[in-house]
């Protein structure tokens, strides 16, 4: 990937720092660079109207019976006006065009860069079957899409979930905890396949089955039929199920296309390099929208966590100021569905040995994953102290005893390859 080499760029306080999305990554680059000294402007540029909000609670706490109207917003206004962060929203940037340094917007306007972020996060896979436009078929990204989404489950509706992926699985919680009769139409043959083990999927179809939803798995839609509104999701077997109310959770995808347009490289996202630098070295990437070499792994991936979001922020703003950015941590991520918490450090590839400690059926087990003998990715099912040793593991690349680590009795810090004896140090390290 071919990028800029240079130093630093000097504050300018001519033109502003352009901030294209103001999710978790783009507000927190523009609060990075004040704490970091930056005096010049700062311009956040929204495509949506409201003040940028958390979104981890629109697939979850949002939804329920109870729960709050309006999610969290991620900075009060207050905040922005503090501390000369202006805002411009509701006006999506159509257009970058980098002789001239200029965001072209959609009211007409151009606004100029001194250094541009772009911070567009992904959106929503679209669902592409005959019917997927009907009313009462919907997808979740937006705080609109939750509010909608919210209205529409009420206690028994009949919710077919198209995906059993993070998304899908938080929904069909919530909604059934409503009254919502729930079923899961998944294509593979297990939930959550792409992001975790068999023993973890198990348990968690255990986990919903309990609470009444039903799962399909091996099921390839093939349309949404109804009337006026959606009534039916049709499988590739011919299988009819009833729905008042579909949801689409099938992945997401980055919105790179302003970048690829103006030439930048893109490839499943932005390619960035470590300091969030696109292929032109005015422009950084940042969140959800990039892909990246990982510096734990050395993989190419593009992450959808708020932790990674919030870790390439940082590297922006350090590099735009001329300072140094944190040390690069192991990602991590979590979902809560049915009020039980999975917590995940590290990724997991699917070639990884898994190796399980404890006993699912207790409600409480881990799943660690060894690369080549290295701890490089850990499940935890409420249990949050083996979490937090196992992402200093990873962290420090050590070699598992998959014997040891393998009886949940003995402390995964003590289950490091060739030290059956730890010391006090090596403990400290694992657990501080």
């Amino acid at each position: 990937m071919r990028n800029g080499t240079g130093a630093a760029a000097p504050v300018s306080t001519q033109d502003p720092v352009v901030i294209i999305g103001s999710g978790h990554s783009g507000v927190a680059v523009a609060a990075g660079l004040r704490t970091r000294g930056w005096e010049g402007g700062i311009l956040l540029i929204d495509a949506e109207q409201e003040l940028p909000y958390e979104r981890p609670p629109l697939s979850k706490e949002l939804l329920k019976d109870g729960g709050p109207d309006e999610p969290a917003v991620l900075r009060k206004e207050k905040f922005y006006a503090d501390r000369g962060i202006a805002r411009l929203a509701g006006v999506p940037a159509e257009s970058i065009d980098r002789e001239g340094r200029t965001v072209q917007l959609s009211d007409g306007t151009r606004q100029a860069y001194h250094r541009l972020v772009i911070a567009t996060g992904s959106r929503t896979r679209p669902l592409t079957v005959p019917g997927s436009g009907l009313p009462g078929v919907r997808s979740l990204r937006t705080r609109d899409d939750a509010l909608e989404l919210k209205r529409l489950l009420v206690p028994g509706a009949r919710v077919a979930i198209i995906g059993a992926g993070y998304i899908g699985l938080e929904v069909a919680a919530a909604a059934a905890a409503t009254g919502c009769k729930v079923t899961v139409l998944e294509f593979q043959d297990r939930v959550m396949s792409r992001v975790t083990s068999a023993p973890v999927s198990r348990h968690f179809e255990q986990l919903h089955g309990r609470h009444g939803v039903r799962f399909v798995f091996g099921a390839a839609v093939t349309s949404i039929d109804g009337g006026e509104r959606a009534e039916r999701v049709t499988v590739a077997d011919g299988t009819n199920f009833p729905a008042d109310v579909v949801l689409a959770g099938i992945g997401v995808l980055p919105n790179q296309e302003l970048a690829a347009d103006a030439g930048l490289e893109c490839r499943d996202g932005i390619l960035v390099d470590g300091d969030g630098r696109t292929s032109d070295p005015a422009i950084y990437a940042s969140g959800d929208v990039t892909r990246f070499t990982s510096p734990i792994d050395g993989a190419s991936q593009r992450l959808e966590c708020i932790q990674n979001a919030l870790a390439q922020a940082d590297r922006v703003a350090a590099h735009i100021t001329g300072q140094p950015a944190a040390e690069p941590e192991v990602p991590w991520f979590w979902t809560v569905q049915h009020g039980v918490r999975l917590q995940t450090a590290g990724v997991r590839h699917p070639e990884d040995d898994a190796i399980v400690r404890g006993e699912p059926a207790a409600g409480k087990f881990s799943v660690v994953y060894l690369r080549d003998g290295r701890l490089a990715a850990v499940d935890t099912i409420a249990n949050l102290a083996e979490f937090r040793t196992a992402k200093r593991l990873i962290a420090r690349g050590v070699r598992i005893d998959p014997v040891l680590a393998a009886d949940p009795a003995i402390p995964l810090a003590e289950a490091i390859y060739g030290t059956p004896n730890p010391t006090d140090a090596d403990l400290a390290a694992a657990r501080s």
